[in-house]
């Protein structure tokens, strides 16, 4: 039977002014540590009423822009920089940042496909619910930082989730004009995907701003800056930051959308994958995408994949080692409300 409260506890008080910094300790019995915790780092800036958010990156361990923007501004903040309340989570699921990896090395958890969550379950699982039913209730806000990982570069972007709700929209697109990433995407949530932390935030009434920031296993410096200065402006415009806090203007951002499965091109075989087009670039329906080529066969001609659809070149792989099912590309086009 489900305890209903997390066994993570918190070295911190969310709820007492000033700057904090400690773990989360998530209870871990193993061989080498009988009454061991894994120490989840977390931190809180309170100054009074105002925006409560949820600064979270490191939701996947190889995702490293956001990791370091967050704790670059952890750093720089004192209490009378806030109005209102930051909570940083900087390295989520915790054991994959360790490790570089995407999933955790402990249990293999993907945390962006973990929720909502079990209070008794696996460590990821642990992680999610205590972000989904402790951390989200007492946000306004989480700012979730991603990148392409390991195994995709992305354009760096701002994107959020398409909303029903009229209002709701025009404030995400708000929040995206003010983070100012070269590009931005408003995304339809796929069919039944209910298991991400922006389906958990609107389960809890909380609005979610994303981000893929580059990726390919590395940090660019355009990626990090795009980080960093769009945060700065993201939490300026819902009044987080005091008017003293140096931000950047914001450059214009070109808004687009993915909306279906033919937006993403995928290996229809595995083998060695050679791109034809790269990030940024414009392309056109049934236009050659990249090719496989056989590197057990050598003598087999290769097979080729191509887009569905005309757009933008939003991500691409980038190990040239690829299996079949593996994304490729995706695609934006011109938002549409």
């Amino acid at each position: 039977m489900a305890t209903s409260t997390s066994r993570i506890t918190s070295e911190i008080d969310f709820n007492r002014e000033g700057k904090q910094v400690g773990f989360l300790r998530l209870p871990h019995s193993v061989h080498r540590s009988a009454y061991g915790w894994i120490p989840i780092p977390v931190a809180c800036i309170k100054n009074g009423e105002g925006p409560r958010v949820l600064l979270m990156a490191g939701n996947h361990g190889d995702e490293y822009e956001g990791q370091i923007a967050f704790a670059n501004l952890l750093r720089a903040l004192s209490p009378d920089d806030v109005r209102g309340r930051l909570i940083f989570l900087t390295s989520a699921n915790f054991p994959a940042a360790m490790a570089g990896m995407r999933t955790s090395p402990i249990d293999q958890g993907n945390l962006n496909r973990s929720f909502p969550g079990d209070p008794d379950g696996g460590v990821t699982a642990q992680i999610a619910w205590y972000i989904e039913h402790v951390l989200l209730p007492q946000c306004d806000h989480v700012f979730d930082l991603h990148s392409g990982g390991s195994s995709l570069m992305y354009l760096p972007s701002g994107l959020c989730r398409r909303h029903a709700d009229r209002q709701w929209m025009e404030r995400s697109l708000e929040l995206l004009m003010a983070f100012g990433a070269p590009v931005s995407y408003v995304a339809d949530a796929p069919q039944g995907e209910d298991r991400t932390l922006t389906a958990a935030a609107a389960r809890q009434g909380v609005m979610h701003m994303g981000s893929e920031l580059g990726g390919g296993g590395t940090l660019t410096i355009a990626a990090l800056r795009a980080a960093q200065d769009g945060i700065r402006r993201a939490l300026r415009s819902i009044g987080a930051l005091a008017d003293t806090v140096a931000i950047t203007p914001a450059p214009q951002t070109n808004i687009l959308q993915v909306r279906g499965a033919d937006y993403f091109v995928y290996a229809p075989e595995a083998g060695l994958f050679e791109p034809l087009v790269d990030v940024g670039d414009e392309v056109v329906a049934g236009q050659k995408a990249g090719i496989i080529h056989f590197h057990d066969t050598p003598w087999r001609e290769p097979a080729a994949a191509a887009f569905q659809r005309a757009g933008t070149v939003l991500c691409k792989r980038m190990p040239c080692r690829t299996e079949r099912g593996d994304c490729l590309y995706h695609l934006g086009t011109p938002f549409q409300a």
